[in-house]
């Protein structure tokens, strides 16, 4: 069994735990593509069977989220599941914030927060501040594609609609943002609403699924992705399928490969008139 459930995830659960319901519905090995904090709602692609071999692929997509950013307040996680270590801090106005926003999008230089899961000598970051160890984390390039102010939820909560690429942490956006402020900020809710093809609106809470439903919201590997399609005859499947590579006529780049009867098999890449199995998804 291969393919994919797209997870409305719940708050307050991690990851895992929602991967290891359908995992243990299936019976079958399961992963998620990209986690979200205990804090975070939405999206939440898990793959079945071989799909996992498919991560590289979604690490990279792009991703969507509504957050609502608390500004005044501080904490050690930089969100609301942290200790507090400010409260009174200054409430920008959504004049302010507007004319900052632009500074935020693109390829920028983002430090992860340290209460991450981003590894330092064989630990996590979480584990070494929960432990009290001083450290640094290094900055990294991430790609922000668009920054948008919703509108002002609360008197100190302002809700933002961010689409990015994969690695960026948005509890980063809001500590970044306050800061060029001359103030504070936390995260106090997040929603992914897209991951790739994935959007929250056809997703499915976990608690709605059982044994008897749950392979009604399997979703085919091979329509998540949008590469063109290669169906090889009989002769040169035995080669393709047996590792081996084949003359073909298409021009270079990945296909979707299936079997002679039909059935999807896997990835392939074509280079100067060869094509050989990169991924076999089957």
């Amino acid at each position: 069994m291969t393919g994919f459930i797209n997870v409305n995830k719940a708050c307050g659960v991690s990851s895992a735990r929602e991967v290891g319901r359908i995992k243990k519905l299936l019976n079958t090995p399961c992963g998620h593509m990209g986690t979200l904090d205990p804090l975070a709602t939405g999206v939440l692609p898990v793959a079945v069977g071989n799909a996992a071999r498919l991560f590289d692929y979604f690490l990279d997509k792009r991703k969507t989220y509504v957050a609502v950013f608390d500004f005044g307040i501080d904490s050690d996680t930089l969100d609301v599941t942290g200790n507090m270590t400010e409260r009174f801090g200054r409430i920008p106005s959504e004049d302010e914030i507007l004319s900052v926003l632009g500074e935020f999008v693109g390829e920028i230089n983002q430090i992860p927060p340290k209460y991450s899961a981003k590894n330092i000598s064989g630990k996590r970051g979480y584990e070494l501040a929960r432990a009290g160890v001083e450290f640094e984390l290094p900055p990294k390039k991430v790609n922000i594609y668009s920054v948008k102010l919703i509108k002002k939820c609360s008197d100190t909560g302002f809700a933002f609609e961010i689409e990015c690429g994969g690695g960026t942490y948005i509890r980063s956006i809001a500590r970044d943002l306050a800061k060029r402020l001359n103030t504070v900020a936390i995260m106090s809710s997040l929603v992914r609403t897209k991951s790739g093809i994935f959007s929250v609106d056809t997703a499915v809470e976990t608690d709605r699924l059982t044994a008897e439903n749950i392979k009604d919201f399997l979703i085919p590997t091979e329509t998540v992705l949008p590469f063109g399609s290669y169906t090889p005859d009989v002769k040169t499947a035995k080669k393709l399928f047996n590792g081996l590579s084949a003359e073909c006529s298409l021009a270079d780049g990945t296909y979707k490969i299936f079997t002679p009867e039909g059935s999807f098999y896997g990835l392939a890449e074509v280079g100067k008139s060869y094509i050989k199995v990169r991924t076999k998804l089957c």
